[in-house]
């Protein structure tokens, strides 16, 4: 794992594309999961499909959501330190995109994405049958 204080301060910056932050977004009792990716410079949001949160999944779906952007559009990628990434060395070696990891329990190092899908979808929000019953 290469550590997001190693990353190169132009990322930071926001000026050039192709840097990503990835999270994960996990269903309702994990039984579902959807790879996101937000670019630092236009906040375009990607999501990737993934079948569970493994890191399996994790290499097959961030990998065909990036391989959809030219080269130059992979970069880098900030995640934090998810199991899901334990396979991330594959997902470098199939898009050529660097990965860098936040620090354990910070959040913020990686907020737009956060803010982002939280914004639409929060938290407290759960899919329920509210139905009445006749």
């Amino acid at each position: 794992m290469v550590s997001i204080h190693v990353r190169p301060p132009e990322i930071e910056d926001r000026l050039m594309p192709g840097h990503w932050e990835g999270d994960l977004i996990k269903g309702e009792a994990n039984g579902s999961a959807v790879g996101t990716l937000v670019e630092h410079t236009s906040g375009y949001l990607m999501l990737g499909k993934m079948h569970c949160a493994t890191a399996t999944s994790a290499v097959e779906g961030f990998s065909a959501a990036l391989n959809r952007m030219p080269l130059a559009m992979r970069n880098s990628m900030t995640y934090d330190q998810g199991r899901e990434m334990a396979r991330h060395a594959e997902i470098t070696q199939k898009n050529g995109v660097a990965i860098y990891f936040c620090d354990p329990y910070s959040p913020w190092q990686h907020g737009s994405i956060n803010g982002l899908i939280r914004h639409t979808y929060p938290r407290a929000q759960t899919c329920r049958n509210t139905a009445r019953k006749n």
